[in-house]
């Protein structure tokens, strides 16, 4: 091939690069609009376009909310600006200074928005992304905004450096971090991550496991399926219902939970802790605050000064022995008729205080009292005994009653 067939060639191939440009070009221009105008007291710009079919999503803001809808045949979104300024020119400034970068790299669709040289100080973006329910993974980070994902079939992370985030409707697995925002869960396929600065955390329904981290707000799920790890700096936790192992610690709040189908640990630094009911060993520790325990088959209970009240039942799997302390306080304990159990009973400071039992095969004993502290303690079996229930108080009484059930 001689030189000038080279030539002749690579004047083609650019004379054909010049007649593609223009069309490529008008297809971008097809796919996205741009249009700027009054609302209200601001100027808002709206930016609508499609992104076609990839499987992913990935979604990085500097600022603004952002939601993620499933259902669409393709990827689209709106991207909807507002400027709040007296002049459309200057408006149109800011706007170009928000740069938002919309494209498809690989099989991922990506949206980008960030401030060339600064931030506005009024200023507000939000950004509607409509995508195919069986998208594989999204992905979105937001500076500060909100940010939602509903009716999508894939794994999804979100994370606000403060505001709210929530989903719903969602198959794959779910993280999200947020810096201080609230998190909401609707009702979810698989297992969920959730971390906040100091906001509330609440879960309607997940069928995978739990692992939820506030702050200091409250913590609250409504059902689980697979166990639950529930942490918060202050707040209250909360459990309606979890097939699974629960553990739930909590800096000074107080702990409620429900129907657990394995075993529970509960944790304040001060609160009460009441449990309805439990299939396994429960562990219950505060620094002050009352416990209730209802239809546990074994129990390991303390609090620095309050009461409590305990209900037995017999355990259908592994024997565990129990053991029920409190400095101050009263301590009551419901036995049902079948429960096999070995009972070892003491109050150190027994000065007005007493052992009582609706069992006769609990003895009790006093010892001292005429010339200083009293000491009262009962021990006994029932069933032909079983594992040992260990029931001491400082100061208080113990009761030992027949339950129905």
């Amino acid at each position: 091939m001689d030189e000038r067939y080279k030539l002749k060639s690579i004047r083609k191939f650019v004379a054909a690069l010049l007649v593609i440009a223009p069309l490529l070009a008008a297809q971008v221009l097809v796919a996205q609009d741009n249009r700027v105008y009054r609302e209200g007291d601001a100027w808002a710009r709206e930016i609508t376009g499609s992104l076609g079919n990839a499987k992913n999503l990935r979604v990085k803001v500097e600022e603004g909310n952002v939601r993620v809808e499933g259902g669409a045949d393709s990827i689209s979104y709106v991207i909807h600006n507002r400027a709040y300024t007296d002049s459309e020119s200057r408006a149109r400034r800011e706007f170009d200074s928000y740069k938002i970068s919309t494209y498809v790299h690989g099989d991922t669709a990506w949206i980008v928005a960030e401030w060339d040289g600064g931030s506005a100080r009024k200023f507000g973006a939000d950004f509607l992304i409509k995508v195919p329910r069986n998208m594989d993974a999204v992905k979105m980070e937001t500076d500060g905004g909100n940010a939602s994902v509903n009716g999508v079939a894939g794994r999804v992370d979100a994370e606000s450096g403060g505001g709210n985030i929530r989903f719903d409707d969602i198959g794959g697995v779910i993280n999200a971090e947020t810096g201080g925002g609230n998190i909401d869960v609707g009702n979810v396929e698989s297992d969920v991550s959730l971390h906040t600065g100091g906001g509330s955390i609440r879960v309607n329904s997940a069928k995978g496991k739990i692992d939820a981290e506030s702050g200091g707000g409250s913590v609250v799920v409504i059902s689980g399926s697979k166990g639950a790890v529930l942490e918060t700096g202050g707040g209250s936790i909360q459990v309606e219902r979890c097939a699974g192992k629960v553990k739930a610690s909590t800096g000074g709040g107080s702990i409620d939970l429900g129907d657990i189908g394995g075993p529970a640990e509960m944790e304040t630094g001060g609160g009460s802790i009441r449990l309805a009911s439990a299939k396994g060993l429960v562990h219950a520790d505060t620094g002050g605050g009352s416990i209730e325990l209802n239809g546990v088959p074994a129990a390991r209970a303390e609090t620095g000064a309050g009461g409590i009240v305990a209900k037995f039942v017999a355990s259908s799997g592994e024997n565990n022995d129990s053991e029920l302390e409190t400095s101050a306080g009263d301590i009551t304990v419901y036995l049902a008729p079948n429960v096999n159990i070995s009972v070892r009973a003491s109050i150190e400071v027994a000065n007005g205080h007493n052992i009582r039992s609706d069992f006769p095969g609990i003895r009790v004993t006093t010892e001292g009292g005429d010339y200083g502290p009293k000491t009262i303690t009962a021990e006994g079996s029932l069933n032909g005994g079983g594992p040992v229930l260990k029931v001491r108080t400082t100061t208080g009484d113990i009761c030992f009653r027949r339950s129905n059930n």
